[in-house]
């Protein structure tokens, strides 16, 4: 029998205590809004004892996002007064509020954190929670570091806290130090006695990354009864991060058979709310990250094309358009074998290459690979374009079709504070093109040239600069997106010269939506 494991997302509490992701008051209530198209159950908004603008922030949720009942705020307080009064005062305006109270119980908390007695913290956590219940019906528990807690300490708070009213427990790896049969073996045993003590209270977990077990720690709780899971959109938050709810989340789905659980989570909305916090919170999501990392779901390797190419299951154990993804990818690189440069090549509709033929236009695929690093469809046309030419080859399908695609000739970018300009140079066919402009910044300006250049409506959705090497002549990789028609084109460059590496990327993009929308009809 399969159960239902609740989704608490903390990405706007633990999340924003990234240093230099605090999001502001729109910020926040858009990745709520975000958050409830994902389907969460629960939304830890913020602390909103910590500021005025923290208390806003969680109030604004609970009334705008917060008002109908298919979500449940939260916030969360230390076992004090003050804090549970904020709580309550900036919650209360959900359909469905929570109060979430924390205090530690292993003995570094209680003896070097507070300074008291474990009698003394005991009774404060259960006046805490009598007092919050006061206010609200549903009360959760953190018990802070419980995964280096003496065990029977810690089920002496547990016990306690649940007769004075709490309605979930959570048992935090505060510190990322379990691993996963020890926490596995921990919530089996606070499960069993907890069904006993209550049936109806909630089992929850919440893991830390500090030894990247986060996500490995998550699921072996669910494995051994944990109700409910406490995450975070692309692992962000204290440290090392916390679980990551697309890995936790995606782990239930494939394996099933395995948890014999599921969750409410719209996984198609997955990648729109990783990339929301990710431009919000300023924290890009590392390449190799499992199922939003850039490289998921893309493959290079032309032994891992080619299977992919003879049955999708060979290497791919996800569809990616399960997490809001298009179809796969199929990177071509100088490591792309001749399988997966063929199938490119008739997608484009070069479906009567001859042997020969083909083999001497991947030979040139491969050399403009290894300088390019990778290869776009622009590339392609005018890699077969070349090739009939210099074998006097005459086929209406591909004459000219380079003349569509535009090629950077010259740059040079202003940066001042005052003035920012930028002018270019470019090649289309036999035309030379320049233009200049004016913007906010240097990249604005660059783009608005190019932009005018090419006279299509381009809109710039995300604009990414990374160091691929150290040193003097270090290369700069700059990644973009930009929208056209509703579509997204994504697109890369790589240059010693960043200014360059930026044009380039963005006269891709462009080649890309020429290929897809202007290129005469065969």
């Amino acid at each position: 029998m399969t159960r239902k494991i609740w989704v608490f997302d903390t990405t706007l509490r633990d999340g924003e205590q990234v240093p230099g992701a605090k999001l502001n008051l729109y910020e926040k209530l858009e990745a709520a809004k975000q958050l409830k198209k994902l389907q969460v159950d629960m939304i830890e908004a913020g602390f909103p004892s910590s500021s005025a603008g923290d208390f806003n922030a969680v109030k604004e949720i609970a009334a705008k996002v917060g008002n109908t009942d298919d979500v449940i705020i939260t916030a969360l307080a230390r076992a004090v007064k003050s804090d549970i009064d904020a709580v309550y005062n900036s919650v209360k305006y959900a359909e469905k509020p929570l109060i979430h109270i924390v205090l530690g119980t292993s003995d570094i908390h209680v003896e070097k954190k507070f300074a008291k007695s474990k009698s003394q913290i005991l009774d404060i956590g259960v006046d805490a929670v009598k007092y919050a219940k006061t206010l609200l019906p549903d009360v959760q528990y953190s018990t802070e570091d419980a995964s280096r807690s003496d065990f029977e300490y810690l089920w002496a708070t547990i016990e306690a806290v649940v007769k004075a009213g709490a309605t979930i427990i959570n048992v935090p790896d505060t510190v990322g130090y379990a691993e996963p049969e020890e926490f596995g073996k921990l919530i089996f045993k606070i499960n069993d006695r907890l069904k006993n003590l209550n049936d109806q209270v909630l089992l929850s977990v919440h893991c830390h990354n500090d030894l990247g077990m986060a996500t490995a720690n998550t699921l072996s709780a669910i494995k051994n009864g944990a109700d409910k899971v406490e995450c975070t959109i692309n692992g962000i938050g204290e440290r090392a991060g916390n679980a990551s709810l697309e890995e936790v989340v995606m782990a239930v789905n494939t394996r099933s058979e395995v948890y014999q659980a599921y969750t409410n989570i719209n996984t198609r909305e997955i990648m729109n709310t990783s990339r929301l916090i990710s431009s919000f919170m300023g924290l890009d999501v590392q390449v190799n990250k499992a199922i939003t990392g850039d490289n998921a779901f893309a493959h290079s390797s032309g032994i891992h094309q080619d299977g992919l190419l003879k049955s999708r299951d060979a290497y791919e154990i996800i569809s990616p358009i399960e997490v809001g993804l298009d179809d796969m990818e199929l990177v071509l690189t100088a490591r792309s074998g001749r399988h997966a440069v063929k199938n490119a090549l008739e997608k484009l509709g070069f479906t009567q290459l001859t042997e020969t033929q083909f083999e001497g236009i991947f030979e040139a695929f491969l050399e403009l690979a290894d300088a390019k690093k990778e290869v776009y469809n622009h590339d392609l046309y005018v890699i077969v374009e070349n090739y009939y030419t210099e074998h006097d080859i005459h086929n209406q399908d591909i004459t000219n079709y380079s003349d569509n695609f535009f090629e950077l000739m010259d740059l040079q970018v202003i940066s001042n504070p005052i003035f920012p300009s930028a002018s270019v140079k470019m090649k289309k066919a036999d035309q030379i093109l320049k233009n200049s402009a004016v913007g906010s910044g240097p990249i604005d300006a660059l783009y608005s040239a190019i932009t005018e250049i090419s006279e299509l409506d381009i809109k710039l959705l995300e604009y990414n600069i990374s160091s691929v090497s150290r040193g003097k002549e270090a290369l700069g990789k700059v990644k973009i997106q930009v929208e056209y028609k509703g579509e997204i084109y994504t697109a890369k460059a790589t240059d010693t010269d960043i200014m360059k590496a930026s044009a380039l990327a963005y006269i891709n993009a462009i080649n890309s939506i020429v290929v897809d929308h202007l290129l005469p009809v065969k």
